[in-house]
């Protein structure tokens, strides 16, 4: 099943079961602070199959794909998990998994802009990844068990500001740009899902590919790292967890690359589908206080 957040021409958004090339309503999200109603749908523990439509199902062409999630209690992200990237940044592989955290704020849809302040950075990378969404609360529980705590898979692209990212001495600020996080385009419960430490993962600039690698690349696998977290915090439903990414971010080519103006970057997972992030940097507009 893939499960998706829409939102209509009229600006109501939705919950929705994706079936083939349409979208079917099942829940519609309130506005009020935080809300999100596919985290809330996973909470309750919901059998989505038996959910019957709460408007009619429209073509997915036809309403705009937004993050699946909107307001997760954490995002967290797992650094150097790919050997292929520990091979191209020279770097030794971790013993644990390298965790650090990205914010709501930084969730954006599968087909949105990202935009950013002109001077803000000069070193704009991208970072294909596999996200897990968590379905059941987690706590202490073993790589073999984290299977049941799993609500299903989706695609992301860490963007990350290398300048920021390595001047501070610590990774939030140029983690956590507005717009950091594109995730989508709906999230595949594992049923739907083949293996995924089997899924091929790549990511496309302007229609040239930069990364080419597959999730079995992994150091750690997914049971392993949902388990680790675990041990130190609690996991809840629709936390997100990004696995990672492979050997080909800009970072680590020769010439460096970094992203610009007009760019386009595309991140692909297999068997669930393709995030297109445009970039846009703009001058920004200072506001005077009133």
């Amino acid at each position: 099943m893939r499960l998706a957040r829409i939102q209509y021409p009229d600006g109501r958004i939705f919950a929705a079961r994706v079936d083939s090339s349409m979208a079917v309503p099942l829940v519609e999200e309130q506005t009020h602070f935080m809300a999100d109603a596919v985290r809330d749908l996973i909470a309750a523990d919901t059998d989505l199959t038996a959910l019957g439509a709460i408007a009619p199902a429209v073509p997915v062409d036809e309403v705009t794909l937004l993050s699946p999630l909107a307001a997760p209690q954490k995002i967290i992200c797992i650094g150097l998990n790919y050997a292929d990237h520990i091979r191209e940044t020279g770097l030794d592989a971790p013993t644990t998994p390298l965790s650090f955290v990205k914010t709501a704020h930084c969730l954006t849809g599968p087909r949105d802009t990202v935009t950013i302040s002109a001077g803000t950075t000069e070193q704009l990378d991208w970072e294909a990844e596999l996200a897990v969404v968590v379905g059941r609360a987690a706590r202490h529980v073993t790589p073999e068990a984290a299977a049941d705590h799993i609500f299903g898979y989706t695609v992301a692209n860490d963007l990350s500001a290398r300048d920021a990212q390595f001047s501070d001495g610590q990774w939030f600020r140029g983690k956590n740009f507005d717009g950091f996080c594109p995730l989508g385009p709906w999230i595949v419960t594992p049923d739907d899902l083949a293996d995924p430490h089997a899924l091929a993962i790549n990511a496309r600039v302007n229609g040239a590919t930069v990364q080419d690698s597959s999730t079995k690349e992994m150091i750690f696998t997914v049971g392993e790292v949902v388990s680790y977290l675990s041990r130190y915090m609690t996991l809840n439903p629709g936390d997100i967890i990004a696995t990672g990414t492979p050997h080909g971010v800009g970072m680590g080519r020769t010439p460096q690359l970094w992203l610009g103006d007009g760019d386009i970057v595309e991140v692909e997972v297999e068997g669930i589908g393709v995030l297109r992030t445009p970039i846009h940097i703009t001058e920004p507009t200072l506001k005077e206080r009133s």
